[in-house]
């Protein structure tokens, strides 16, 4: 192992020989190039922990210059000698610890499967394996930095809904990987990335809208063009203000028509009562229950409910020229039909099952609608008693 200083043009010189070699610096003991039978060379440093001779390469010499190579090893020896660090030690916990995708994976069976409600489930499940795997892939949780996250999320940047819940996931992974021991305790990557801004979409039919829609769902329903359990589902997602999940997987167990409600078990917001009023009765009264189904809506197959309302929606609205218009909007249109007939926003959350008052307050402008109704009409009588 002979020593010389290490520049760029000594590198550059050394031979390349039928077994590898190291040669080390003569002014930084501890920092040396290893040149490989292959002509490659590679800087590192050396050092001794608890009687044992360690090496921790640097890199290799061209993508890093003799200049990069020789401060790294000086902050490298600088923590073994001043700080009784073992950088070799830190190397050999990284290339154990586990992988991003190993991390999705035990995060999927142990936490989600357990903890999550089929629907977060199915969401998780997707921002793992299509958005998060692809870009990490068996990267080592342990190496995982800040700039990391920032670019799997800027990668995402053209679907911000969608990149902010990855990284939302990404981050609660990062949580477990520290309480598993994965990761040192608050060294989560993602808290430091700032979030796209998300605008709702607050889309609510108006009264001409609502009129072509139930034509076309009275059109439907006569014609056969959609089963009567579809056009029943679209008429109660109005009619109740639920969630698309509560209507689609609602039981017949859970339906009491003397008392005319719902009695949901579980939903986005646990176990809540629908309270219905008498459109909403007389739709639940003509549905025709299957035997051996116990579900309200129908599916195709024996014993299942609809699993996709999504296709025949698009053709009922796009017959009713409402191609802007989501089947969670018919949720919004409930909202906003509660505010113009006068009802408060306190009243509105309670039958939407919200649990905090901010759900509630994107309604609020709403609100005005009647009042300005009634300045404008107190307005216009005073203004004619004017002449």
């Amino acid at each position: 192992m002979a020593k010389d200083k290490l520049t760029k043009r000594f590198v550059e010189g050394l031979d390349k020989r039928e077994k590898d070699y190291i040669i080390f610096d003569t002014e930084l003991p501890g920092f040396g190039i290893r040149v490989m039978p292959s002509g490659k060379r590679f800087f590192l440093i050396q050092y001794r922990r608890h009687g044992r001779t360690r090496r921790v390469m640097i890199g290799q010499f061209g993508p890093v210059t003799a200049e990069i190579a020789r401060k790294e090893a000086i902050r490298m020896l600088g923590d073994v000698r001043g700080n009784d660090g073992d950088p070799a030690a830190v190397r050999d916990r990284e290339r154990q610890s586990a992988t991003l995708t190993e991390l999705g994976a035990r995060f999927l069976k142990e936490h989600v499967a357990v903890r999550c409600k089929p629907s977060t489930q199915a969401e998780y499940k997707r921002c793992v394996e299509l958005f998060i795997n692809p870009f990490f892939g068996k990267q080592r949780a342990r190496s995982v930095t800040t700039a990391d996250v920032a670019e799997m999320h800027g990668a995402h940047a053209h679907i911000p809904y969608q990149a902010n819940r990855t990284l939302g996931v990404l981050s609660k992974m990062m949580n477990l990987a520290e309480t598993w021991g994965i990761r040192d305790k608050h060294t989560n990557p993602c808290e430091d990335v700032e979030r796209y801004p998300e605008h709702k979409r607050e889309r609510f039919l108006s009264p001409k809208e609502m009129k072509r829609l139930g034509e076309v769902l009275s059109q439907f329903e006569a014609d056969g063009s959609e089963s009567k359990y579809s056009i029943a589902a679209f008429r109660l997602l109005l009619l109740t203000g639920c969630r698309l999940s509560e209507i689609q997987t609602l039981r017949w167990e859970d339906v009491d028509l003397d008392e005319a409600q719902l009695n949901l078990p579980d939903s986005k917001t646990g176990a809540k009562t629908i309270h219905l009023g008498d459109a909403s009765v007389k739709i639940l009264e003509s549905l025709p229950r299957v035997d051996d189904n116990p579900y309200v809506i129908v599916g195709k197959f024996e014993g299942s409910h609809l699993t996709d309302l999504q296709r025949p929606w698009r053709r009922i609205r796009k017959e009713a020229g409402l191609d802007n218009v989501r089947i969670h909007d018919l949720r919004h249109t409930f909202a906003s039909g509660g505010l113009l007939v006068g009802e408060g926003l306190p009243m509105i959350g309670k039958l939407l099952g919200h649990t905090q008052v901010q759900t509630t307050a994107r309604y609020a402008h709403l609100a005005n609608d009647p009042l300005k109704a009634a300045a404008s009409k107190i307005s216009e009588r005073l203004a004619a008693a004017l002449g």
